[in-house]
């Protein structure tokens, strides 16, 4: 009498399905979900006064707007201000990282036009921000009583 041995299969659990699951599920909560980002700043509004803000010492960076868009940057070693040729921002940057020099931390004074494009001015506080430089100010004219 010849027994056949019946070879002991190897049981395996297919993890396939079970990862399809997890991904779709994951796609689904990406998908539906909504970020919002709320943040609630502190705006202390620039006021025009007399007196000087900035100490007559302090190195100063000026970053001109004009009402058409065009910006000029005068570092503190610069004699004149110095127009860029188109509005970039990364142009902005370096014309601003050239006008820092070796100049630590200078004043950045921003003199916009009152009717400047608000993004103008924006660019040239992030390329302030890019050159680690924290202290950003905003020209303004004494208005008469």
């Amino acid at each position: 009498m010849k027994f056949h041995y019946r070879r002991d299969e190897d049981l395996a659990i297919n993890l396939t399905p079970l990862i399809d699951v997890v991904f779709l599920l994951l796609i689904f909560f990406m998908v539906s979900t909504t970020f919002n980002r709320e943040s609630q700043l502190s705006i202390r509004l620039p006021e025009a006064t007399v007196e000087p803000t900035v100490a007559e010492d302090t190195p100063l960076m000026e970053v001109q707007v004009s009402r058409g868009g065009q910006i000029a940057v005068k570092g503190p070693a610069d004699e004149a201000p110095r127009t860029l040729i188109n509005t970039d921002e990364e142009t902005l940057y370096r014309a601003m990282g050239e006008a820092l020099g070796e100049g630590g931390n200078p004043v950045v004074v921003i003199r916009a036009d009152r009717q400047t494009p608000h993004e103008m001015v924006v660019r040239a506080m992030d390329a302030a921000r890019r050159l680690d430089l924290t202290r950003v100010t905003f020209a303004t004219i004494n208005t008469p009583e």
